[in-house]
């Protein structure tokens, strides 16, 4: 009955595609190139995954929602230039002075070649501490200690070390570019007299999303349920957290990122982020974004007082580039300054073969 079932609706698919123009991803591994895909409830698992996994491109892919970008949407993207400004998203790599999470601050040497006329430079730095992608090495799926795409701890430096598995040179050898998004929370929340710190413990909801979306002119859905949200795009979220940075003393940023941290809900570094809920969790994965990234520490609220992550959902189950600490102060303003929300977005990570994250190396162009 099942098996009729499923066939049944198979051909209603393919007659829906075919009066409508639509092309539906289906069976796995999907084509980047669909115009239809499922909601979070429809995706097929993959028996090799955990609940929840949206392991859909292939058994050794390592691009997961970047497969998204293909030439047909980032040459539609591209109608986003029609000024030609271009607004950098990386803050100095020296920022914050001191990195949250007990991670290294930036180290810059110059090294003299022959001195008064030629020298180099010599850098040290944790990819994660400032502008930054987390790549699919960074966090499992705690319950079952999975990476993306079925990658084990054992992969990773460990007894069957294979740097081409999730390794960040996958994402450096594609690129990412495409259509951005910002949300503009920072601003919305102050217009509204929604008084919070980004230095602290606060939960951005979808709804708060929606109305800030709403504020500027946009509908946050996805274009499927009649928002403006194209598959593909690269979702930018501004909670505050640089302005607060650049406007606050040192020693009391350097207090805030030295916070105790440990594993779990009560956690000493806290930050503002998005919520950690089931509408969220919809939100994210229904809208195909390639990529999802803010200015704070976490992206998500942090610590999470819910049995996971969103880091575990967007990072592991679904293969989905996560950015952390963006600039997007410029961005804001030129947005507000232009009247338009979206614009055309490059980065470039870094080409590491085997590496975990890399920082940003973004631009909005308008």
């Amino acid at each position: 009955m099942a098996d009729s079932s499923s066939k049944a609706n198979s051909r209603l698919t393919k007659i829906s595609d075919f009066l409508t123009g639509s092309r539906t991803a289906t069976a796995i591994p999907w084509d980047p190139n669909c115009t239809k895909f499922p909601t979070r409830s429809e995706v097929p698992r993959r028996e090799d995954a955990p609940a929840g996994a949206a392991w859909v491109w292939g058994q050794d892919d390592y691009l997961g929602r970047i497969n998204l970008l293909t030439p047909t949407r980032v040459s539609a993207a591209s109608k986003e230039i029609k000024t030609g400004d271009i607004v950098p998203l990386n803050l100095p790599l020296n920022v914050p002075e001191v990195p949250a999470f007990a991670r290294e601050p930036f180290k810059h040497e110059i090294k003299p070649l022959a001195e008064g006329v030629a020298y180099d430079d010599k850098y040290e730095l944790n990819t994660q501490s400032g502008t930054q992608w987390d790549g699919f090495r960074h966090i499992a799926h705690m319950p079952t200690e999975t990476f993306y795409n079925g990658t084990k701890g054992k992969h990773i430096g460990g007894s069957e070390n294979d740097p081409n598995r999730c390794g960040i040179h996958h994402w450096a050898n594609h690129g990412i570019a495409g259509r951005g998004v910002l949300i503009d929370y920072w601003s919305y929340a102050k217009a509204n007299n929604i008084i919070y710190d980004p230095f602290d413990y606060y939960q951005i909801s979808f709804d708060e999303l929606y109305k800030a979306g709403k504020a500027q002119g946009i509908d946050i859905r996805p274009a499927a349920q009649g928002g403006d949200i194209q598959i593909g795009d690269l979702l930018f979220i501004r909670s505050g957290f640089v302005q607060t940075y650049h406007t606050t003393p040192s020693d009391i940023r350097a207090a805030a990122a030295l916070r105790p941290h440990s594993i779990g809900k009560t956690d000493g570094q806290r930050w503002a982020g998005v919520k950690q809920d089931e509408q969220m969790i919809d939100w994210l994965h229904d809208s195909y974004f390639s990529c999802v990234a803010g200015d704070a520490p976490s992206f998500e609220a942090w610590p999470s007082q819910e049995e996971y992550m969103l880091h575990e959902y967007i990072l592991a189950l679904w293969g989905m580039p996560l950015g952390e600490m963006f600039d997007l102060e410029k961005l804001s303003q030129t947005c507000k300054e232009k009247g338009r929300w979206t614009f055309f977005v490059t980065s470039s990570p870094a080409n590491c073969e085997g590496g975990v994250s890399s920082h940003g190396n973004a631009l909005a162009i308008f």
